[in-house]
């Protein structure tokens, strides 16, 4: 007992369930905010979140039964379909690293609210268990967790990082640059006097982007 005791109290283990909590915390309140909030926090927290799993100290089960679970079909479900709102068009990526391109010639369809969803189920039934404060399920949560971490949550946190960088960096460029077609950039009013048809004085003329306006001389 005093073995995983030492284990679940190291002081790398009280830093992954802090930014768990934090983690699970974030996503279900992420329905109300901004998308734009919601990436830019994400691509600050799921770094975090990968870098304190990977520093976790190397644990195993010792009890001989699986410690509850928090995260039903249904919470499940509500958090990946709040995600996907939130997403829009956006939630949609294409996977190249997963075990089916093997037997596949094409890209496998992603959604980054699927993968959120699915590193919170994990995430969230640590936590829950590990809350109760019982020695022995904490220590069993904390292994389960952590093999989850290299199996299984660990690749499809990165997978999404990199459709949430895309969506930041790339996305949104294109959409700045779209927005800035048609835009009327004024010329310069030392050349305007050289359009044809405009017959002013340079100190009487005023030209805009509808034609030259000159005041008459008195």
């Amino acid at each position: 007992m005093e073995k995983e005791s030492q284990t679940i109290f190291d002081k790398n283990v009280i830093e992954f369930v802090t930014v768990a909590a934090e983690f699970c915390a974030f996503l279900e309140r992420a329905e109300r905010m901004k998308c734009s909030t919601f990436v830019d926090t994400s691509l600050k927290i799921l770094p975090l979140l990968y870098l304190k799993a990977s520093m976790l100290p190397k644990c195993e089960t010792i009890g001989d039964e699986t410690p509850e679970t928090y995260v039903t079909e249904e919470i499940y479900e509500i958090l990946r379909i709040n995600l996907s709102g939130l997403m829009g068009d956006k939630d949609d990526y294409l996977d190249v690293f997963v075990q089916d391109m093997v037997y596949s010639d094409q890209p496998i369809k992603k959604s980054i609210s699927e993968d959120l969803a699915d590193i919170y189920q994990d995430i969230k039934d640590f936590i829950f268990v590990f809350q109760l404060g019982l020695n022995e399920t904490m220590n069993d949560s904390l292994a389960i967790c952590q093999e989850n971490f290299g199996t299984l949550w660990g690749q499809k946190l990165v997978n999404t990082l990199r459709a949430l960088h895309d969506v930041k960096y790339n996305q949104e460029e294109e959409e700045e640059n779209g927005n800035e077609e048609g835009f009327y950039e004024p010329s310069d009013d030392n050349d305007c006097c050289e359009e044809e048809g405009c017959h002013c004085h340079d100190d009487d003329c005023h030209c805009h982007e509808d034609g030259c306006h000159c005041h008459d001389d008195e």
